[in-house]
């Protein structure tokens, strides 16, 4: 899986602005580190619901700019909090990983 569907983000990039894609970005980029820290906090305590409302919002949020393993990733997070379990493993290490990945490709089309 491409870690960002270009096609994707030139069709958002397009539609909203060189300029606004700037700021998506950057809204981008602090959303999902709130939403990863969430997701980790949440799983210490056993929270699944807002579990599953962070990797929900990061999924989506991912999907929107063409970042495609990210999404793919968090919404296997979702499905997992949705059953009520939250025995992800390394899985947040991996959407860590994946989401650095993006920012790096993302930043270097800035």
């Amino acid at each position: 899986m491409t870690i960002l569907d270009m096609n994707v983000f030139n069709n958002l990039k397009d539609s909203t602005g060189a300029d606004f894609i700037l700021e998506l970005l950057s809204a981008f980029f602090e959303d999902a580190e709130n939403q990863m820290e969430q997701m980790r906090t949440s799983m210490a305590t056993q929270d699944v619901e807002t579990f599953r409302r962070a990797a929900h919002s990061l999924k989506s949020n991912a999907a929107t700019f063409g970042a495609m393993e990210l999404s793919s990733l968090a919404r296997e997070l979702e499905t997992m909090a949705r059953n009520e379990n939250l025995e992800a493993g390394n899985r947040l290490e991996d959407l860590k990983d994946a989401f650095e990945k993006v920012k790096i490709m993302l930043n270097e089309l800035r």
